[in-house]
């Protein structure tokens, strides 16, 4: 069986970490290259970065964020936010990011999947998807979750795979920041739609919610960022919980 992994998750605001509620009321989490370091030192399995600036005001992710991440680092990250063509991401697997996390520019142009794909690799292209209910129907959101589209969650993500994506990033923002658990239900949903890892974000309060997404969920990663930032989980402690309820993880 596939070991579960743990990804903290650094949403990126001019250079910052920073943490919201629902995708708003943002406060400061720290820098990011030092909890990068802190992250890898605990034992994550991997990080990602999303410069959730980006999108909103149009501007390219900082590649010297990425370089100096990598320099300090040794474990897979993934970099996300704004990313919108070839060059974007042949410029940040440059500068030393494993793998890029595509979100508003696949929606609204879905070929950029097969074009990333096929210039770099499936392993290296996530397409992440943030979805809020809607009368009962997973709606998928764009621009950092402020535009709805007329895309549904489901066959939007079998999409993203046909294309190329070689993992899903499910971020319900029902649940963002909320700490009431993940989206346990359509994660197995997604799981049996896909055929590719599907990580889990949004709603991480504590352990037993790790043990569910695992468990009830049938994610492949959870992702989380307030419960670590702020040290309400230890990586270490979440990890041998997680054995000790017989998931697998490294």
């Amino acid at each position: 069986m596939l070991t579960k992994r743990i990804i903290p998750c650094l949403d990126i605001k001019d250079g910052r970490t920073v943490k919201g509620v629902n995708f708003v009321s943002l406060r400061d989490a720290g820098d990011p290259v030092e909890l990068a370091q802190r992250y890898a030192d605990e034992g994550a399995d991997e990080l990602v970065f999303l410069d959730i600036s980006a999108s909103e005001e149009k501007r390219k992710t900082l590649a010297k964020l990425v370089r100096n991440v990598a320099y300090a680092i040794d474990i897979p990250f993934t970099v996300g936010g704004g990313i919108s063509s070839v060059e974007d991401v042949g410029i940040l697997l440059e500068n030393g990011a494993d793998k890029v996390s595509i979100n508003s520019a696949a929606v609204r142009r879905p070929e950029l999947i097969s074009e990333l794909a096929q210039k770099f690799g499936t392993q290296c292209i996530v397409v992440a998807i943030d979805a809020k209910q809607i009368e009962n129907v997973w709606v998928v959101h764009l621009v950092g979750g402020k535009v709805p589209t007329e895309r549904k969650l489901f066959e939007w993500a079998a999409e993203a795979v046909e294309r190329g994506a070689g993992e899903l990033l499910f971020t319900s923002m029902d649940h963002d920041g909320t700490k009431q658990g993940f989206a346990n239900k359509a994660l197995k949903q997604l799981s049996e739609t896909v055929s590719v890892p599907v990580i889990a974000s949004g709603g991480a309060g504590n352990v037993q919610h790790f043990i569910d997404t695992f468990a009830l969920g049938n994610a492949d990663a959870a992702l989380a960022a307030s419960v670590f930032h702020f040290k309400e989980i230890s990586i270490p402690e979440l990890k041998s919980d997680l054995r000790n309820n017989k998931i697998p993880v490294r």
